[in-house]
């Protein structure tokens, strides 16, 4: 009778610990995309005589800063100028709303996403090398074809991450630094939704 209470007093542990986890990850990625949106708005609004100087005398250098991460509000810069205000809003919101979904779907699902997450792990492998040859055939259909295949890898990988994260907590959560995991899981959520939106 004490075993059993034990265990449910650690289950309901294990349940707050987890949903304070998901909690943390998701306020470093929502704080992430705060950061990046500001950073679009700025360049585009108080510094876009200076952003757009940089251009084109930088020219070479304006690709560094779309292959680095850490700028990609910088690189949303680039999308604003080149497609209305209404088409963004519209992008971000359908990127959110399949993020949000397939986020939950992840993290409440019984079933395990591994070897769906894998498949679509070497199929990213494919078309990363598929659009570096498509670069030299400038094939817009293909171009769209890819860009439909994107969205769909990075759909899977958003709920196979929330898994994986999720498991990662119930499996080693006691044993190392959850606000570092924390920070871990924002970084690679952010990144599957950055990538959905660029999409």
């Amino acid at each position: 009778m004490e075993n059993c209470d034990q265990e449910s007093e650690r289950r309901q542990v294990d349940a707050s610990g987890l949903k304070l986890f998901l909690s943390r990850i998701y306020e470093y990625m929502a704080l992430a995309v705060f950061i990046s949106a500001t950073s679009a708005y700025l360049t585009m609004t108080f510094f876009a005589r200076s952003f757009t100087s940089f251009i084109a005398a930088h020219q070479w250098e304006v690709w560094l800063l779309i292959l680095l991460p850490i700028v990609y509000g910088v690189t949303f810069a680039f999308l604003t100028e080149a497609y209305s205000g209404h088409n963004v809003a519209s992008a971000f919101v359908a990127s959110a709303t399949v993020f949000v979904i397939m986020a939950i779907i992840g993290t409440v699902t019984k079933k395990d996403l591994s070897r769906i997450g894998s498949y679509a792990s070497a199929a990213l492998i494919g078309l990363i090398v598929a659009m570096v040859i498509n670069l030299f055939l400038h094939n817009p259909i293909i171009d769209y074809i890819f860009s439909t295949i994107s969205v769909i890898i990075f759909t899977i990988l958003t709920a196979w991450d929330a898994q994986r994260m999720k498991n990662i907590y119930l499996r080693y959560g006691d044993d190392i630094s959850t606000n570092g995991l924390a920070v871990l899981g924002a970084l690679q959520l952010y990144l599957d939704f950055i990538l959905i939106q660029m999409k």
